[in-house]
């Protein structure tokens, strides 16, 4: 059975991608903080496929703790077939209160540590010869700026980017994919205005917010076989965005 990194897992979009696909493959969980949610995740898994399922944490601005899951994981399987990159975190506050150290905690997360990821991942993928690599950014890395977020916004772009860069090098052997989703119903999202809510509903043809499933749905079409011919796209999943 193939063998899928999923970062960020513990809840939301990886939450939803883990469960998504262990009914094909052996996933490991990623999670930092948030241990209760993981490990309910895995007794789930576990007690429906009958797993041991993976679980590690790891603080991914820190690149010590990248390696050591790295290894724990190079551990116990030879080979990891696909990495999602997944996790994130948004600072948002007003442009005057924006400061460098969360600017880089930003960046750390959401733009470095897929990078790192990508390279000690995939460049023993390419060395196998077989490997998905899904990132997981954003439609505000896009078109959807908002300068509360400008930190986030641009590692989501920083994102975009990386994910060409290296579709082109680890190709032919590894596919990378970008996915960009639009506003999607999850914890991040709660403390959102209702006022706020509905006018960004407006700006959606669909006129919803997405959920969080179909953004795993895609993710599980993408690292199939059914989309081997697909590579190095950026595919938006926000309900379509009124012209």
């Amino acid at each position: 059975m193939k063998v899928a990194l999923i970062t960020g897992s513990s809840s939301g979009i990886g939450k939803e991608i883990a469960s998504k696909l262990a009914s094909d493959y052996e996933v490991i969980l990623h999670y930092n903080s948030n241990y209760n949610e993981a490990l309910k995740l895995k007794n789930d898994i576990d007690n429906k496929y009958n797993r041991d399922t993976l679980l590690v944490k790891a603080d991914l601005s820190n690149e010590e703790d990248i390696n050591n899951i790295i290894n724990v994981i190079y551990d116990r399987y030879d080979k990891i077939d696909v990495l999602v990159n997944n996790a994130g975190i948004a600072i948002d506050t007003m442009f005057e209160d924006k400061n460098k150290d969360n600017f880089m905690k930003i960046l750390e997360v959401n733009l470095i540590a897929p990078f790192l990821l990508c390279k000690k991942i995939g460049l023993k993928m390419k060395e196998n010869k077989d490997g998905v690599i899904i990132n997981i950014s954003s439609t505000n890395g896009i078109d959807t700026p908002y300068v509360e977020s400008l930190d986030y916004d641009a590692s989501k772009a920083g994102l975009i980017s990386l994910s060409n860069n290296i579709a082109n090098y680890l190709a032919p052997y590894v596919r990378v994919n970008t996915i960009c989703p639009g506003w999607i119903n999850t914890n991040m999202n709660n403390n959102l205005d209702d006022d706020f809510i509905t006018s960004e509903k407006n700006k959606i043809l669909l006129g919803r917010f997405g959920e969080a499933y179909e953004v795993a749905n895609l993710v599980y079409f993408l690292i199939s076989d059914e989309a081997k011919y697909i590579n190095n796209s950026i595919i938006r999943i926000d309900g379509g965005k009124k012209c």
